[in-house]
């Protein structure tokens, strides 16, 4: 067969392929121009999961007669004032967008240029268009896609149900809502209104509207800068954390992405107090000069290409860590929400009780003259009162009172004591009168010997001892009460399970947090009311005290509202 030149009709649908996978990617490109096009208010309505209809108004700038032809013709745009690609300010650019969508669809285009008398309109259907002609359209421009797909009725069939559809074009204007705070959007299907955000709104009254007061209650406040790229947004409590990345927000310079090297910094900076298969809420802005960051890397520019990579990496995960560890302790109020629920479910105490139980006191044995003298409001964590089941502390605090796993407890405190160590003059290590054996399987031997540097320099000095066996001489002071053949072994098995990919630092951690664990004090223990009271003090002054090294809350609150709420006085 000899080559030859397809039509323009054909190319248009090829491109279309590429711009557009789904109804939700016609959206995106067409809420993005009417951004560009200066509107403060954005009119989406959706049918049909997007294959019926879909309508987008806006009150921008509008076009002209001969412009809204040109527009329609691949690789027109009035969003480059040169050829040059490195220098974007603009969501689009490339000038594939209206001609994608329309060469595979029945189309029309309404518009009312600023400064023009009258509107003008055009249709078309797969690519063909009539004449502009005058139209009723006060401001703006309003454009209408019906029969989506239908010149490429292939596309059709791996189109999923309509509401899944919806769902997506609904995540995608709910992004660049988050994006622009200042413009006003609506989003509308047949069934419901899925998104009213008003004009002007701030940052964080969007974030608010998008993302739910709870994930503002349980995300702090992220700033930082280096160079000329600023990072800024919201990055959520550990324990405030969900199954999947569906809450995790990147823009760079107003522009939704999903990136990678974004997510991996992410999930990088939750390291430490995230287990794998756990992911935080979070919302970020990377602002930057154009020139630092390629967005001409897939038609649907979704992902970028950073000039400096590692940069971005390092000051993504420097500002979410900078957070994390100045975070004040604080419960997650999800875990509030859902213990005043049990409650209120499993108990109802008859009036006489509900007195009584007021009135009550708990023995305060064993807690010194100075503490009892000291005011609540002195301790963020309270004064420990009880213990429940040689598990639970709990501690009366000036709102309320909480309750304290005391092994998940402690076992961030040595954690954050080991770490501390390593990053200062190292892990302070004491050498074994007697040096002590310790037999392993093959497996497990191996394992550790493969290790013996990084367990060197967590301050456990082995040597292989004949077959089966590992001799012990030295070990972290701070654990020195430990059973340390307990402890080898249960590090010999997280040799064998962990991830041999992950960077040494992840690795050293990852073994200082295995310690730590087996280090800390048990479920089932029986403590006095100062360890109780020391351990509290100890949350207080350690960083990400809130969570263990498993991602899992150390305490849940209730305060005298939730408490009164529960017993019916409010």
């Amino acid at each position: 067969m000899r080559i030859r030149k397809l039509s323009e009709g054909t190319i248009n649908r090829i491109a279309a392929g590429e711009v557009l996978e789904r109804p939700a990617s016609a959206v995106k490109e067409l809420v993005e121009n009417a951004i560009d096009a200066g509107a403060t208010q954005i009119d989406v309505v959706f049918r049909g999961g997007g294959k019926s209809l879909i309508r987008v108004t806006d009150n921008g700038i509008g076009m002209v007669p001969e412009d809204m032809l040109l527009a329609l013709e691949r690789h027109a745009t009035s969003k480059l004032s040169d050829d040059e690609l490195i220098n974007i300010s603009t969501l689009g650019f490339r000038g594939e967008a209206l001609p994608s969508i329309a060469s595979v669809s029945r189309f029309a285009l309404t518009s009312h240029a600023e400064g023009s008398d009258e509107a003008h309109a055009l249709e078309g259907a797969a690519g063909v268009f009539s004449q502009p002609a005058p139209a009723r359209l006060a401001k703006g421009t309003e454009i209408e896609v019906r029969d989506l797909f239908y010149a490429t009725p292939a596309r059709l069939k791996f189109l999923k149900s309509d509401r899944s559809e919806t769902t997506e074009a609904v995540d995608v204007i709910r992004r660049l809502a988050l994006a622009h705070p200042g413009i006003g959007f609506t989003f509308a299907s047949e069934d419901r209104q899925w998104l009213n955000a008003p004009q002007g709104e701030k940052q964080h009254a969007r974030i608010a509207r998008i993302l739910g007061q709870e994930f503002i209650t349980n995300a702090h406040l992220v700033s930082h800068a280096g160079e000329d790229i600023r990072i800024e947004g919201y990055a959520s409590l550990p324990t405030y954390a969900r199954g999947n990345a569906m809450q995790q927000f990147a823009f760079v310079n107003g522009r939704p992405v999903r990136d990678k090297l974004v997510s991996g910094a992410i999930r990088g900076a939750y390291a430490d107090v995230l287990p794998p298969g756990r992911y935080p809420s979070v919302v970020l802005f990377i602002d930057c000069a154009p020139t630092r960051v390629d967005v001409n890397v897939h038609p649907a520019k979704t992902e970028v290409r950073f000039r400096d990579p590692s940069l971005v990496r390092s000051l993504i995960v420097s500002a979410i860590k900078r957070v994390l560890t100045g975070m004040e302790i604080k419960p997650d109020t999800a875990k509030t929400f859902a213990a005043a629920s049990a409650f209120s479910q499993n108990w109802s105490p008859s009036p006489a009780a509900t007195q009584a139980a007021f009135a009550m006191q708990m023995p305060l044995e064993g807690l010194s003259e100075e503490a009892a003298q000291t005011p609540l409001t002195d301790y963020p964590l309270g004064i420990a009162r009880a213990q429940i089941h040689d598990t639970y502390i709990v501690a009366q605090t000036s709102a309320g009172f909480i309750l304290v796993d005391q092994h998940a407890a402690h076992e961030r405190i040595v954690y954050e004591r080991l770490k501390a160590e390593r990053a200062g003059q190292g892990i302070v290590t004491q050498p074994l009168l007697v040096p002590q054996v310790v037999e392993l399987d093959p497996a497990a031997l191996a394992g550790v010997l493969a290790i013996e540097t990084d367990l060197a320099a967590l301050g456990l000095k082995i040597e292989s001892f004949g077959e089966n066996a590992i001799l012990l001489r030295e070990v972290p002071a701070a654990l020195a009460q430990a059973n340390i053949a307990a402890l080898l072994k249960a590090v010999a098995d997280d040799a064998l399970e962990s991830d041999q990919s992950e960077g040494v630092q992840a690795r050293i951690n990852h073994l200082l947090a295995t310690m730590a664990c087996h280090y800390s004090v048990r479920a089932g223990r029986k403590l006095r009311v100062d360890e109780m009271n020391a351990l509290l003090r100890e949350m207080e002054h350690t960083p990400n005290a809130g969570q263990c090294n498993h991602g899992r809350p150390t305490f849940i609150a209730l305060e005298m509202k939730d408490i009164e709420r529960l017993f019916g006085r409010a």
